[in-house]
């Protein structure tokens, strides 16, 4: 966690009855205070699908459960996946009763097309829930984005860095020669 001199401190005000429950919640949940509970709030707020741009990479989940009942769905849903495999890592199937099934589809890549994606899943007749949950943005790849960006409108100019090797494992050094 940052120090103390990195931390920015303000006053938030709460109905006496929705503190008490917000405290009973940090306590169930095991925080040594409000604001650790408050911070990994506002974490888990900024991670929705719909805070965030659409060009992100990031990575996260598609959760579903459906009828596989339905005439074809399971083909369909298949197809869905094989035409996204790039972004999918892996995925769950799981059986829940003699007509519902569980799906959860790990993902990793451009947010617009994994919800692209989740759309096409949650329209299907049959699926009775959909939802995309994001986990991960993948800030160094945004940076290295705009960096690409930047030498596009600088293309004579070389480009060199280095990632710290404990954060990647490996180093990176990249040349764009003019066309």
């Amino acid at each position: 966690m940052a120090d103390k001199e990195d931390l920015t401190r303000f006053g938030v005000a709460f109905p006496t009855p929705l503190i008490e429950q917000f405290d009973q919640y940090i306590e169930e949940q095991g925080y040594r205070n409000r604001s650790e509970a408050f911070r990994d709030l506002v974490r888990k707020t900024l991670l929705q699908p719909s805070v965030l741009q659409s060009d992100q990479d990031v990575a996260g989940t598609i959760v579903m459960v459906y009828d596989h009942h339905i005439s074809d769905l399971p083909i369909r849903l298949m197809e869905l996946q094989h035409e996204a495999h790039h972004d999918i890592i892996s995925n769950m199937h799981v059986h829940l009763n003699h007509d519902q099934c569980l799906e959860v589809i790990a993902v990793r890549g451009n947010l617009g097309r994994l919800r692209h994606l989740h759309q096409q899943i949650q329209v299907q007749k049959g699926v009775l829930y959909a939802e995309l949950s994001v986990t991960y943005v993948d800030e160094l790849n945004k940076l290295a984005h705009a960096q690409s960006l930047d030498q596009e409108d600088n293309p004579n100019q070389s480009q060199d860095h280095n990632h710290n090797a404990s954060q990647h494992g490996h180093s990176h050094h990249h040349h764009r020669s003019a066309d």
